[in-house]
């Protein structure tokens, strides 16, 4: 039997004794102590683990993304960035659904409204990924009673639809005569705050990317051993503490060195950044310029791609080349390995010589 009793904060607290189990609960409503003992006893009857705290109380989707954001965070794995964009989309649009609405067809609907607003199948698959992480790990820690199996068919209905599945492999690399064009339109431009130009060239000599790139500072250069030191590098096994230490090359018809020498000393204390701008500034006006001179379907990360399709054409190895671009599995490296047919002349010289 359950028993409940007023606190002097005027919550309700319940007590569940059943088959030599014991749990409590405080409540700021008698009927939400009432419905929650009720399924309690449920629980026990059927020899399922009865839901404590916190959990025992939650009605919405919004509510399970919320328990495993601060689940995560007091095990000290709070989402990063981009899962963390994910979970806010995925509240922001599912958030208020009750658990009960949590169905196959709900999952469904949700992707094609993503699809048609623009998200690929790789975008989407990530999506319904998240929401089955969120809704698992619910069960899993919490013991709540809702199920995956709903996300599973959604998935495999989706995929059939062909709005689940791999992303589409860029392959697009700048022509020299973008890279000119680019370079020679930041160059003549006065105003322009951040050195672009320097920044273009930055990244195809380094193969980083461009949060890397404004966030390295000039401890993490050595210039003794022309090695530069990049933080928390992005990998999907290490989310953080993956440091790494890479060579700058002179290989690529861009001097890291000089150009990281260019940029001079810190210019305060207070910000000791080699490239010492926000990343996206310099997202937007890569995306402008290009805009503007009629360049199409080129991105700034495909500045990395370069980057690394030319340390490919100096005639370094998949092992080599990985040591500079981060890459811990060598079959994502492969496709960068978009190489030019012109490169082989100077890979032929370079053996015969």
């Amino acid at each position: 039997m359950a028993t409940y009793s007023k606190l002097p904060s005027g919550t309700w607290r319940v007590q569940v004794r059943r088959k030599g189990r014991y749990i409590s609960e405080t409540f700021l409503k008698r009927d939400d102590a009432r419905r929650w003992a009720t399924e309690t006893e449920g629980r026990i009857d059927r020899g399922e683990v009865p839901t404590p705290e916190r959990a025992a109380r939650l009605r919405t989707f919004g509510e399970l993304i919320d328990l495993h954001i601060d689940d995560m965070k007091s095990v000290g794995k709070a989402p990063r960035r981009s899962k963390a964009a994910t979970l806010r989309m995925l509240k922001a649009r599912l958030g208020r659904k009750k658990l009960g609405q949590l169905d196959r067809q709900l999952f469904i609907d949700f992707g094609k409204e993503r699809a048609k607003e623009g998200a690929g199948p790789m975008t989407l698959s990530i999506d319904i990924g998240a929401i089955k992480l969120v809704i698992t790990h619910a069960i899993a820690v919490h013991g709540l009673t809702i199920s995956a199996e709903p996300v599973n068919m959604a998935r495999l209905a989706l995929k059939r639809l062909g709005l689940v599945g791999k992303g589409v492999e860029r392959d697009r690399r700048p022509t020299e005569e973008e890279l000119q064009k680019l370079i020679g339109h930041f160059e003549g431009n006065p105003r322009q705050i951040i050195p672009m130009a320097r920044v273009i060239r930055f990244a195809i000599a380094t193969a980083m990317r461009q949060e890397e790139i404004f966030r390295v500072v000039w401890s993490d250069y050595a210039a003794r051993t022309k090695m530069l030191t990049i933080r928390d590098r992005k990998d999907p096994r290490e989310k953080a503490g993956n440091d790494q230490k890479i060579p700058l090359l002179k290989v690529s018809g861009y001097d890291p060195v000089a150009l990281i020498e260019e940029q001079g000393p810190p210019r305060s204390n207070r910000d000791l950044r080699i490239f010492p701008f926000n990343h996206r500034s310099a997202g937007t006006a890569f995306t402008r310029a290009c805009k503007d001179l009629g360049i199409e379907d080129l991105h700034f990360h495909d500045l990395r791609h370069e980057g690394t399709s030319r340390l490919f054409e100096a005639g370094f190895q998949i092992q080599q080349v990985a040591l500079v671009t981060g890459h811990r599995d060598w079959k994502m490296l492969r496709r960068y390995t978009h190489l030019r047919p012109e490169s082989l002349h100077v890979f032929a010289a370079t053996l015969a010589a």
